[in-house]
């Protein structure tokens, strides 16, 4: 396996897709260096998104955390969220009525900027579940583990009702040694108890790709292979750009250590174009 250069990789894309969490920033904070990459595709008129599966905060607020630490060329308008896309269903498919939560209040922006009604799981009354047109799962964060997943279970064996996952990740670094259980791991949970199918957003869903894909098409043509995705983990990122056609690389700051790298590959049979150290420059 050839570890190269990241500067020599991107330099022949026209447009860029990064991941966040494992190859912007890590559990310490933003990765030394990142800024200098974000000048050099200015510079070079290389286009940029960051695609990311975390749908606990607004695109605003996603953007600030990057701001906040001198990137900023990191704005709102380059944040895609699968929280968007949740958004997006929900304007199309649940048009007015309540629709419960599983997150912080800050995640809900998603559903609140649809214009539809929303609440907490946490304030649900199982009494009065008629109301409900939709739950959401949103954060891993903002309610209480036993009881509130306990209150989703018996409101879906009373009432059949959509159920949305904003995040399908199941797991997430919180240090170089930990993972923490992720939402999309209590969603595959739930969805095993009631026998029920949810509807998921995120990597590696094509959809995400392709709401990406058409903010690049809306300022300028660019194919599929002038786009290259940034990741660092294989079976969101890596086999969800490889299965929309573009160019893949694999960076090892986030889920893959160096050391288990070609070994993951190889038993996974998801293969990069490429692998880097990281995306600094």
């Amino acid at each position: 396996m050839e570890i190269v250069n990241f500067k020599s990789v991107v330099s022949k894309y026209k447009a860029v897709f990064f991941d966040a969490y494992g190859v912007l920033k890590n559990h310490k904070g933003i990765l030394p260096g990142v800024q200098n990459t974000f000048d050099y595709l200015i510079e070079n008129n290389i286009d940029y998104y960051i695609l990311t599966n975390d749908a606990s905060r607004s695109p605003i607020r996603l953007a600030e955390g990057y701001q906040a630490n001198g990137i900023t060329a990191i704005t709102p308008d380059r944040m895609i969220s699968s929280g968007m896309l949740a958004r997006e269903y929900l304007q199309y498919k649940v048009k007015k009525g309540t629709v419960a939560y599983l997150g912080t209040s800050g995640s809900a922006h998603y559903i609140e900027t649809t214009g539809l009604k929303t609440i907490s799981i946490s304030e649900v009354q199982l009494d009065y579940v008629d109301e409900l047109e939709a739950i959401v799962f949103l954060d891993d964060e903002g309610f209480n583990w036993n009881t509130d997943i306990n209150k989703i279970i018996n409101i879906l064996r009373r009432k059949n009702m959509p159920v949305i996952v904003a995040n399908t990740d199941i797991s997430y670094p919180v240090n170089k040694n930990e993972i923490s259980i992720a939402v999309g791991a209590l969603a595959d949970m739930v969805e095993e108890i009631i026998g029920k199918t949810f509807i998921r957003f995120g990597k590696p869903d094509a959809q995400m790709f392709m709401f990406a894909y058409e903010q690049v098409m809306a300022k300028n043509y660019i194919s599929k292979d002038e786009i290259l995705m940034v990741g660092d983990t294989l079976r969101t990122d890596i086999i969800g750009g490889n299965k929309f056609g573009l160019d893949t690389v694999l960076v090892l700051t986030g889920n893959i250590m160096p050391d288990q790298a070609e070994m993951k590959i190889a038993s996974t049979g998801i293969i990069p174009n490429y692998v880097c150290e990281s995306v600094v420059i």
